[in-house]
This record gives structure tokens, sequence and C-alpha cells, in this order.
């Protein structure tokens, strides 16, 4: 153990330790997030006529201080290092989760989740460490894993968070999410050190600023990472866009079944099941065939199941394209992912995993707005039809400019 802690040169190290990390990560965020509605009227005093407007305000509060604050983080971790912005989101965040779980008023806690997007960026920095560690021909295989462990934390921590809110309370959660953090920490200060391609791309970067060298690199003037960076804030919007609508839309389907709770969460949760299961295999599949490639398959497979969702007016037939949908959409992710590391140099990819989170949250906050517009004015299955539409128009995009000569 002491060499591994040492030397941790062993990528399959590095790679199970970052497995364990996001799953935390990943559980600790969604054990708490679906339940905030109820945080605010049962424990913080939010009147129910207000309650949507203050958990308006919670959920976008985040997204909007971290599409400004990655990018900064990105671009201190190429000077500072990765790990170092790893353990500075880390223990951040559980110190964001502890302050959730003794907040008193609803303003008090939009102003932890304000904190909490001030911290964020551990996402990024766990993508751009396993990047420089993976050897090129693991690289798809990895990041896939990776995909599919953020996806099964989505899955499991609700699930835990239902079960501890109702043993122990809701506050509760926030303190075993801030110690699931707390240990994410401690796995970045003892167990993973910088990866060697980093620590030389800051000292040259250091040399060159020495010898008064200006940077050549630019993120926003090369194309192909210009044109995956403006993919991930579609694809993030599309995923999102069905926020709004989808628990109603699956309670309007069931009908009056007396569980239609735990029905709706059932069926809510088997996109995540399915892209825990597909994620990696994506990956591999984009490194033996190219990730051009997978990602127009991908898109195009998920943008028709997305329009064929939106077409039965029963559960059963919903349910079984919400895992078909699943498949498809986990592949997407890592190929954009992959794609970066493959087309950025070590002194550049904190910035680029930086810029891709404050891409994506921008995606985030304007895709439920878009899916309930279209919901209010032309109906719920149509946010089906337009999300699919999108996914397919991106998808032939991607494949006119990439994937054709992948």
């Amino acid at each position: 153990m002491s060499e591994m802690v040492q030397g941790n040169k062993d990528w399959r190290v590095v790679l199970a330790i970052l497995v364990c990390n996001i799953l935390f990560m990943s559980a600790s965020y969604t054990m708490i997030i679906p339940f905030l509605p109820l945080y605010l009227g049962s424990e913080l005093g939010a009147a129910p006529e207000v309650v949507n407007l203050w958990s308006g305000a919670v959920f976008s509060a985040s997204f909007l201080v971290s599409a400004f604050t990655a990018p900064i983080w990105g671009r201190m971790a190429d000077t500072r290092g990765k790990r170092l912005m790893a353990m500075r989101a880390s223990f951040l965040l559980s110190i964001s989760y502890f302050l959730g779980g003794i907040v008193e008023t609803p303003m008090e806690l939009v102003g932890m989740r304000m904190f909490q997007g001030f911290a964020s960026g551990l996402w990024p920095m766990d993508l751009a460490i396993m990047t420089l560690y993976a050897p090129p021909k693991k690289l798809g295989m990895c990041l896939g894993l990776m995909q599919g462990v953020m996806t099964a934390g989505g899955v499991v921590g609700p699930l835990f968070g239902g079960v501890l809110a109702t043993a122990v309370g809701m506050r509760m959660s926030f303190f075993v999410a801030a110690g699931a953090l707390f240990a994410n920490f401690l796995m970045f200060t003892f167990l993973i050190k910088e990866p060697p391609a980093s620590v030389q791309a800051m000292a040259e970067r250091r040399r060159q600023k020495a010898q008064g060298a200006e940077e050549t690199t630019g993120i926003w003037t090369t194309p192909i990472l210009r044109n995956m960076l403006l993919t991930g804030t579609l694809t993030a919007m599309i995923m999102m866009i069905l926020q709004p609508i989808l628990t109603t839309y699956i309670k309007a389907l069931a009908g009056d079944l007396p569980n239609i709770v735990f029905v709706a969460g059932l069926v809510f949760s088997l996109g995540g099941i399915a892209g825990a299961i597909a994620a990696p295999l994506w990956g591999k599949l984009g490194a033996a065939r190219g990730y051009f490639r997978v990602m127009t398959l991908t898109m195009l497979c998920a943008g028709l199941g997305l329009i064929v969702q939106g077409a039965p007016d029963t559960l059963v037939p919903f349910a079984v394209m919400q895992f078909t949908c699943g498949l498809f959409l986990s592949g997407i992710q890592p190929s954009i992912n992959a794609v970066l590391a493959e087309q950025s140099t070590a002194a550049i990819k904190g910035r680029i995993f930086g810029y891709l989170f404050s891409s994506q949250q921008v995606g985030s906050m304007a895709g439920p707005i878009l899916g309930g517009a279209v919901a209010t004015f032309i109906g719920m299955h149509a946010v089906f039809y337009v999300a699919g539409a999108i996914m397919i128009v991106l998808g032939f995009a991607v494949w006119q400019k990439y994937g054709r000569a992948a």
C-alpha cells in the first residue's frame, strides 16, 4: 500500500480511486437534490404557494455560479496542479453540504447552493487527471467507466437519500454527504499524486513565462475544441429538457396507481440504470472504432428514441423507451470527453474540462427553461419530439463535420 501511495504510477490504481471518488460525489449530490423542495417546506418553513419559486432559485443558484467559476478553476489547475484543484473542490464541497444541514431559512439554502457552485469543479478534475494517467488505448474504457459510475451514483443516491431522510431526517443526509466529500479530499491528499505529464507541463509553462514567451494555444480558436464544447452544451441542454415534465408525464401515463410515487421513481431511474451499464461499453467501442462514429451513432439512436418515447399513451412502452434512450444517451458524453482529451495537451487539460463543465452548466440551465416553455405552449408530448429532433440534427452535424473522415 505504501508503494501505491508514494508512486501511484499504475493507471489502474488511479482509476479505482477515482471511481470511488466519483461514486461518493454523484451519490451525495443526488441523495439530496431531488428532496430539496420537501426540505424547503418541511424544515425551512417555505410557504406552499412559493415553494416552487424557492426551488427554482435553489436549483439554479449553483449552476449559475459554477458556469462562471469553472473556467477559472480550470486555468488554476493548469498552473497550480489538477490534484490541488481536486482537493480544493472536495474540501469546499464538504463544507457546503455541512452548511446545508444547518441552514434555517430558504435564503440561507440559496446562499449555500451559490457557495456550492463556487466550490464545484471536482468532476472536470477527475476527468483531467484520468486522461493524463490512462494509456491511449485504455482512454475510452476509463472515461466510459467513469461516466457509468457517475450515472450509477445518480441512481443509488435518491434511493439512499429517501431511506435516510425517512429514518433520521433530511438534515442528516447533508451531514453524510459532507463526510463522503471529505473522504474524497483525503483520497486526493494521500492516494493521488499530480500526473507526471502535468508536472512537466507546469514546469515548461513557468520556464516560458520566465523567458517572456506568450502562450500560443487558443481553446476557443481551435475549431475541434470549440465545436466539442458547443456539442457538450447542446447535449446537456437536451438531456435536461425533459426534467420539468418527466415526473408529471409518468404520473399521467400511470393513472391512479396506489404506489404512484414508487412507480414514477422506478421508471425515472431506468435511464440511469441503462446508462450505468452501457457507458463503459461505448467507451471501449469508441477506442476501437472511433469516438466520432460512436458519438454520431448514439446521438442518432438517442434522438429517434426520444421521438418514439413521446408517442406512447401507456406506461409500459414508455418505460421500455426510457431504458432504451438511456443506453444510447450514455455513449455521447464519454466520446466528447475522449475527443477533448486526445486533442489537447497536458498544459491545457484543466482549462479544457473546466470549460466543458461550464458549457454543460449553461446547457443544464437552458434545457429546463426550453422544456417548460414547449410543454406550456405546445404540450408535453412535443417536448420529446423537440428534444429528439435537436439530437438528430446534432448527430448529423457531427457526422458531416468529423464522422465521415474518421
